[in-house]
């Protein structure tokens, strides 16, 4: 196992920007999620880590070795690192077999047991290791080049939005999968997505990409729930953002007097309230009229958007799908736990 840390990075690309000073730790045998939305820089980010570009300053270190700064360049080739791209890259011509031995020596070519461990660690039969690509779903494509980048035995593994092209069931199903055959090889992994569910539902640790700079990393948990600003907040779910005025733990809003977590403050202010906070219940018992304006429903949950009365201001509910209310209905509204202080 080994750590992944970046440094005061920096690339641009002629004129352009990329990387403006990126600083993230990555902790032995763990998965980071990097986040962000496209043109971020999270794409460079992992191509500079790989080794497949050269960073304009900052410095890159894979456990106590130094892989990249002013004056080290180590080739992609002796830093251990296996790449998954987002199509997952499987030569067309080679079975499954052949795929996941590329690149080794000619013994470890010849030992089928290796084939058929790899498989069973990214949880395909061993039936599909002469099947060519051709013949395989998107779901055990990825999951073949999953296995083939963790055949040399890397230290880390870079995953550059691996399950992207795949619908959201198998997305789910492939993404569960390739992290724990991840978790049981022992990898450092970094995780590139621009899909909110995944990375906190993938990673222990979740960095927010925003115009080429971390925004905000920590635990997936403390990301959704202590947002560090507004741009967070909106960026990794659903948030009912309201203007307050704010004293010490208290804040006075649209929907009423909130408790506020984090540090106490005083002054003009926005809090941030997640929807699932928003609960519905009579008009005759909750503290709040609303009128709904929207609802959509999911199966499982419901987002219903509601226009608070008399001041009209907007917010967001999420509940269970089957005691979703109808367009029009008057209801009462309650926030369930504190708000967030942006």
């Amino acid at each position: 196992m080994m750590s992944v840390t970046v440094h005061g990075l920096q690339k641009s690309f002629g004129d352009l920007p990329v990387l403006v000073g990126v600083d993230l730790e990555v902790g032995e045998g763990s998965t980071t999620a990097v986040l962000g939305p496209s043109g971020c820089g999270k794409t460079t980010l992992l191509r500079l880590v790989a080794g497949f570009l050269r960073p304009d300053a900052g410095q890159i270190r894979l456990g106590g070795d130094v892989v990249a700064d002013a004056t080290t360049s180590v080739p992609t080739a002796r830093r251990r690192v296996g790449y998954v791209a987002q199509e997952g890259a499987l030569f067309p011509h080679l079975d499954v077999t052949r795929n996941i031995t590329f690149g080794l020596d000619r013994s470890a070519r010849r030992s089928g047991r290796r084939v058929e461990e790899l498989l069973e660690l990214v949880g395909l039969p061993a039936g599909v290791a002469k099947r060519f690509p051709h013949e395989l779903s998107g779901g055990q494509q990825q999951r073949v080049a999953v296995a083939r980048a963790l055949a040399p035995s890397p230290r880390v593994v870079l995953l550059d939005e691996p399950f992207s092209s795949l619908d959201a069931g198998l997305r789910d199903e492939t993404g569960r999968a390739v992290i724990q055959a991840l978790q049981a090889s022992g990898a450092t992994a970094v995780l590139v997505t621009h899909d909110q569910d995944e990375a906190l539902s993938l990673a222990d640790q979740v960095a927010v990409m925003r115009a080429g700079r971390v925004a905000q990393v920590g635990p997936p948990r403390e990301v959704y729930e202590q947002p560090v600003d507004r741009g967070v907040a909106e960026f990794v779910g659903a948030a009912v953002v309201l203007e307050a005025q704010l004293a010490g733990a208290t804040a006075s809003s649209a929907l009423g007097d909130l408790t506020v977590s984090g540090e106490p403050r005083d002054g003009a202010g926005l809090v941030l309230v997640r929807p699932e906070q928003v609960v519905l219940g009579s008009p005759q018992d909750a503290g709040h009229r609303a009128r709904v304006v929207e609802v959509g429903y999911h199966g499982h949950d419901a987002s219903v958007r509601l226009r608070l009365e008399p001041d009209g201001v907007e917010v967001l509910s999420r509940i269970a799908g089957s005691t979703a209310p109808a367009v029009g209905d008057v209801v009462g509204v309650e926030v369930r736990g504190p708000a967030r202080a942006l």
